[in-house]
């Protein structure tokens, strides 16, 4: 069972962040109940790199993804041959399922085959797409079953696509909303375009959750792997009763709300099936917080933490996740450690508790934390983690060090890029155990480890594998 939020930063938890205005309390359970990572981080900052990250154990900027993200009409990024973490489980008899938000492209098909499209085949408005023709995209990826959106739900078509189907046909005009701030601080930004039948914002959330269980129901007498990516608290911010107007933390913390009682309802269903002492549990988070300064001035809440940055940056905030794994009996409840961990390394250790086989050419980027998970080493795993900012700037963690190979921080934050000056270093350095805020810049004053980890930086970027 994978379970990734959107948009959840780090100090959103409470079980990691004691100070956090946002209630996580069924979070808390899980991660009470199993182990807890303080130095996990997906390898990107932003949603639909770490996503093909997560499921293939490859850093996306591998792929033809170099910057940003996939767009609602965009062509599938995994590729075909490639395996994920899905097919692997396919393989050894799981029942695989992708039951949330997707943005990982779908096999749209065209009107008119030879009409124009973007670059990384994009059709700009939805004009062109055949919404009645089959639409495949976790199916390609090793899925068995999928319900989902196509990207994230700020963004058109607005529909549910079932197994390839686009639900709630014909589509119609949409117009979206904007963005709004009020008293109460409120962001229900969503793009315009087209929507299916019936389908309403506010009520995705609560599908996804019904679909899981369904799911879970279904396959509870056989062996089955539910990647479930929620749509929240990603904008727009759309909680229902009784979530909204829950929290000290506006509309936001009403969302993280929500999302902490889905988590709480997948867990109750595993238990009422007798589930749940032989099912594996992986909670995370796909990037860091969109919370800026005047959010935190606000509500006096840090959804990031004491790091630095938010959601797209290269720094901390955008990167850094909460990351528990429950498996009783197989995991030590209470468990903590802080070995640096990489979501693509799921997938390399996922292989090894079904005793899959990992060749050359898959989960390039992912290292096997099974026997760490399980308490039987506390051996490093990993000696590096190469991180993505939104607009694909690079870092490479090592030990206490962070090298960032620009300046800026690649994301919201401003400045998001600085032109290097004559004499002045062209990337940053930070030495996390010292300065784990990241505000003392040593490039300059330690010149040699910067050279040093951009030689390697480059390095493993050009030798195609980390592992």
């Amino acid at each position: 069972m994978l379970i990734m939020a959107d948009d959840l930063g780090y100090g959103d938890v409470g079980y990691l962040n004691p100070d956090a205005k946002t209630q996580t309390p069924h979070i808390n359970a899980l991660a009470k109940a199993g182990m807890s990572f303080t130095n996990a981080h997906s390898p990107s900052a932003v949603c639909t790199p770490t996503r093909y990250a997560l499921l293939t154990g490859r850093y996306s900027w591998r792929s033809r993804m170099k910057q940003g993200v996939l767009h609602g009409y965009s062509a599938p990024l995994i590729e075909p041959d490639r395996e994920t973490i899905a097919s692997m489980l396919k393989k050894e008899g799981y029942e695989t399922a992708c039951v949330g938000k997707w943005h990982l492209g779908l096999d749209w098909q065209a009107k008119d085959a030879n009409a124009k499209v973007d670059k990384g085949g994009v059709y700009p408005d939805g004009s062109n797409v055949d919404f009645d023709k089959s639409t495949p995209g976790p199916e390609l990826a090793g899925f068995d079953y999928s319900f989902i959106i196509p990207a994230s739900l700020d963004m058109e078509p607005y529909c549910f696509v079932r197994n390839g189907q686009v639900l709630g046909l014909p589509m119609q005009p949409y117009v979206g909303e904007p963005d709004l701030t009020e008293g109460r601080h409120i962001n229900r930004f969503h793009r315009g375009g087209v929507i299916a039948q019936n389908f309403t914002i506010e009520k995705t959330l609560p599908a996804f959750v019904d679909e899981a269980e369904g799911f879970i129901r279904n396959n509870k007498d056989k062996p089955f792997f539910l990647y479930f990516p929620l749509n929240s608290p990603h904008t727009p911010w759309v909680p229902v009763a009784p979530f909204k107007g829950s929290s000290k933390v506006g509309l936001y913390g009403d969302f993280v709300a929500q999302t902490d009682d889905a988590v709480g309802r997948i867990v109750a269903l595993l238990d009422s099936l007798s589930l749940t002492e032989n099912t594996l549990i992986i909670f995370t988070s796909d990037n860091g917080a969109y919370w800026r300064q005047p959010e935190i001035d606000q509500f006096d809440h840090r959804a990031n933490g004491e790091w630095r940055g938010m959601k797209a940056d290269i720094y901390e905030g955008g990167h850094r996740e909460p990351f528990f794994v429950k498996w009783p009996g197989q995991i030590k409840p209470g468990s903590q450690t802080d070995q640096t961990l990489c979501l693509t390394d799921v997938f390399a250790s996922v292989a090894d508790i079904v005793n899959g086989t990992l060749s050359k050419n898959t989960a390039e980027d992912s290292f096997n934390f099974w026997p760490v998970w399980a308490g039987k080493s506390n051996k490093a795993v990993r000696q590096s983690i190469i991180h993505q900012s939104g607009d694909g700037m690079l870092a490479l963690r090592e030990g206490d060090w962070k090298y960032v190979e620009a300046l800026g921080s690649g994301g919201f934050t401003e400045p998001k890029r600085v032109y290097v000056q004559p004499g002045q270093p062209g990337g940053q350095l930070y030495n996390l155990s010292s300065d784990p805020g990241e505000t003392k810049d040593l490039a300059d004053k330690n010149s040699g480890k910067a050279k040093e980890l951009a030689k390697r930086l480059l390095h493993i970027k050009n030798q195609g594998h980390s592992r």
